[in-house]
């Protein structure tokens, strides 16, 4: 990575571990502090936009949006101004917090912002049967797991393919998740931009939700804590789209792409130099074999959460 355009170092790069996706590093130099994340190309699932999220991002801080600033963005280098805050853990957020959240996402989808890609979401992968026996054949710690869900990933990967999304579609964040968002002075700051794209408006609205009203399964969901984000986006102008399983789909669909990623690169066996570590792509396969199932079986009841 060729940062020298940030300024004279005060020191090393400092590993900022626990990155889902991808590597991010603290850089301290004579012009500030900067956050400088290297995007994991060997094995994605899709291609980034990183010309179009960029493009986006600098609309967004320009409009007002609570964000870090970006400052310039290559072919696998994203870069920020540090931002300091306090950690959302993944509970239940205020209602104030949800709210502004759902303000926020009004402000977004106001934005008047190119985006040049126009692909289409891949179907799901079928391959589970032979991920099982893969994952049995090298002895992973969860291949039991995963042989005993077979068939509710096989209904997974079909509702993801079948359920109908009715839009409108926005351009959007795509993954605001407790992860992904600092409090400062107990508001919000939404962090981590690069999935940025096209996405129907109550696949976002859903997961953004759901994501900031539960803890870290589904037993502890605060419905006034969901309706705040919804109160929030028509407070800020937003229109909501109608209720029905699509809010949800967006969360199943990618939560599942991201256990069969991980799967994947713990089927490799390789501490690989891009993306997570190893352990922790064993953790996050873990925790979608256990809650892709849990979250699919609470459908009907998260509808309810639409009122």
């Amino acid at each position: 990575m060729n940062l020298s355009q940030l300024g004279t170092p005060i020191g090393p790069p400092i590993r900022v571990h626990g990155g889902y996706a991808n590597r991010m590093y603290r850089l301290d130099t004579d012009q500030g502090s900067f956050a400088v994340k290297e995007l994991n190309l060997v094995d994605r699932r899709w291609a980034y936009r990183l010309g179009d999220v960029f493009r986006f991002e600098s609309a967004a801080f320009a409009a007002g949006i609570p964000m870090p600033e970006p400052i310039s963005a290559s072919a696998d280098t994203l870069v920020h101004r540090w931002v300091d805050g306090e950690k959302v853990p993944e509970e239940p957020v205020s209602e104030a917090f949800a709210f502004e959240i759902g303000e926020i996402l009004a402000r977004l989808h106001a934005l008047d912002v190119e985006w040049t890609d126009t692909s289409s979401e891949d179907p799901a992968a079928q391959d589970w049967p032979e991920l099982a026996e893969r994952a049995a054949a090298t002895g992973q710690p969860w291949a039991d797991e995963l042989a005993s869900q077979l068939d509710t990933f096989r209904a997974i990967a079909h509702f993801a393919d079948t359920c109908e999304r009715p839009g409108p579609v926005v351009l959007t964040h795509k993954d605001i998740q407790p992860w992904n968002l600092l409090a400062r002075d107990g508001r919000p700051v939404v962090l981590d931009w690069e999935l940025s794209g096209m996405l129907d408006l109550s696949g976002e609205l859903g997961s953004t939700a759901l994501s900031i009203s539960k803890g870290q399964g589904f037993d502890t969901i605060e419905p006034a804590i969901f309706r705040a984000v919804l109160d929030g986006y028509v407070a800020g102008g937003g229109t909501l789209p109608p209720p029905g399983p699509s809010w949800f789909v967006y969360m199943i669909s990618g939560w599942l792409g991201h256990t069969r990623w991980n799967i994947l690169r713990c089927l490799a066996g390789v501490e690989a130099n891009t993306g997570p570590d190893l352990a922790l792509s064993h953790e996050s396969a873990r925790n979608g074999l256990r809650g892709l199932p849990d979250l699919f079986s609470r459908l009907r009841d998260l509808e309810a959460l639409l009122g």
